[in-house]
């Protein structure tokens, strides 16, 4: 593909982001940005937040992974769907009953004031690694597919993307993102469907066949039991910590749950909740079958495959198929691909850049209890701040990244997104005080003292951890708070 031609595609498409924006934010002001006044139908926050759980790393690597894992990955999926039903039938009818619009203000009437700022100061830390990863794939792909080839350096083309990123957020905020974000997972969507229709055709196999052919390749095993617990693949394993991450990742983060947050009723949001978790298993299976069927059409025409997984979806799209040699179906593929893969990760950052300002507004200045005059201008002030840190940390994950990013992101959040699952389980199913100013300490011990457990028991005792590494932050997050444990007993906020 020609970088004119994506050039033109990329203008188009934050041409039409830059239309919905002024159009939703008309008359906006923090409270529409924060929560879209709660006036949002939940068919529209189920599709949108499809989007914005895949990002761009899910459309890059779980296909790819495809290779090393077969269909391993979807017993995690499973797991989600565990940890969705926690989410719709525990947290968030906390959230709904308290008008919460920061969710980590449920600690300070738990807790206390530490309690509620080191939580929200963990969800900013995460979220912050979290959504540079997920940008950083963006980044990449638009870096082979436009600026190299006009000599841009990686750093202007991140600065470029973030900035226009900021253009269509600034002042719709959540309500804008709401919008977009159902366009940009229609995107997504059709991008992976185009390509397996498209591999299908030449292939020369019909519906039937193509399932057929996937499931009789060695790609295709999806259930691991034998390995036991030593196993990276095993289910039990992959299936409970796939429900924790859904638990942490979707239902204690703000970004996620902001856009819950503006269903008009819990009823709204319940709904949303279960209609996004059927379609998220479907477009799961999606993603899975396209990454056999890349790989068993790549055997056939003699493809080349690439060093890193992560890497064989983008060449493969826009180095094969948007070639011309497949004809006007390859550059549809193509095209759709580059749009997809801006609109997966797109969809996840500019809301992530929303929640954390929201956080941060609402946690830490206080925005509430200020003048709309002076909330806006801190509101903005913050927005262009976290624009600026993501553009720092994509750098600096750009020169230290050596892993998939699928499993880097995970890593980032088993490590801090622990104290937050410890300190939800902990308020939520005991009803003891914290002596609150020694919440901190808890959290920071209980992520390190993971890392050295799990540094100790990997090269000594043979274990090797998967993403389970997140219950064991968790539970000793649980026991630590039962240490600073104060004497009296507390009715559940």
């Amino acid at each position: 593909m020609s970088s004119g031609l994506a050039i033109a595609i990329l203008l188009i498409y934050f041409a039409v982001l830059v239309f919905i924006s002024i159009r939703t934010s008309k008359g906006a002001d923090t409270n529409a940005f924060f929560t879209a006044n709660k006036s949002v139908p939940w068919y529209l926050v189920a599709f949108g937040m499809i989007g914005t759980s895949l990002s761009g790393v899910t459309f890059i690597s779980v296909p790819g992974a495809v290779l090393n894992n077969s269909f391993s990955y979807f017993q995690m999926v499973l797991g989600f769907t565990l940890g969705y039903l926690f989410i719709a039938t525990v947290l968030m009818p906390l959230y709904y009953k308290m008008n919460l619009i920061s969710i980590y203000g449920y600690f300070e009437e738990r807790f206390g004031w530490w309690s509620y700022k080191t939580a929200s100061a963990f969800f900013l830390l995460s979220r912050t690694l979290g959504s540079a990863v997920r940008l950083y794939v963006a980044a990449q792909v638009l870096q082979i597919a436009i600026y190299d080839p006009l000599g841009v350096p990686f750093w202007l083309s991140v600065l470029i993307t973030i900035g226009l990123i900021y253009i269509y957020t600034f002042k719709g905020g959540i309500k804008t993102i709401v919008i977009t974000d159902t366009l940009q997972t229609t995107f997504l969507v059709s991008a992976v469907v185009l390509t397996i229709m498209l591999i299908t055709k030449e292939m020369g196999l019909g519906l039937g066949e193509m399932v057929q052919t996937i499931s009789e390749s060695k790609y295709s095993e999806t259930f691991f039991f034998s390995g036991g617990w030593g196993d990276a693949k095993n289910f039990f394993k992959l299936f409970f910590s796939g429900a924790f991450i859904a638990i942490v990742m979707t239902g204690m983060d703000q970004d996620l749950m902001q856009k819950n947050l503006t269903c008009k009723n819990i009823g709204e949001a319940q709904k949303n909740m279960l209609w996004f978790t059927v379609v998220l298993v479907f477009v799961n299976i999606l993603f899975l079958g396209l990454g056999a069927l890349m790989y068993i059409y790549a055997d056939q025409i003699g493809f080349a495959l690439p060093e890193k997984t992560d890497d064989f979806y983008p060449l493969m799209a826009l180095k094969h198929f948007g070639s011309f040699e497949l004809g006007t179906g390859g550059v549809i593929v193509a095209v759709t691909f580059l749009i997809g893969i801006t609109a997966a990760t797109y969809a996840s950052s500019d809301s992530a850049l929303t929640a954390l300002t929201t956080a941060f507004c609402v946690d830490f200045l206080n925005i509430e209890k200020k003048e709309e005059k002076e909330r806006m201008k801190l509101k903005n002030r913050t927005h262009l701040a976290f624009a600026f840190v993501f553009f720092l940390t994509i750098l600096v994950f750009n020169a230290v990244n050596s892993s998939d990013l699928i499993t880097a992101i995970y890593k980032i959040a088993s490590y801090t997104y622990g104290p937050l699952l410890g300190l939800f389980v902990f308020g939520i199913y005991t009803k003891r005080k914290v002596m609150d100013k020694y919440v901190p300490f808890v959290c920071l011990a209980a992520p390190i003292l993971t890392y050295f457990l799990v540094f100790v028991i990997e090269n000594y005792g043979g274990y090797k951890f998967g993403f389970e590494n997140l219950v064991l932050n968790g539970l000793l997050t649980i026991l630590g708070l039962f240490l600073i444990k104060d004497a009296k007993v507390s009715k559940p906020a």
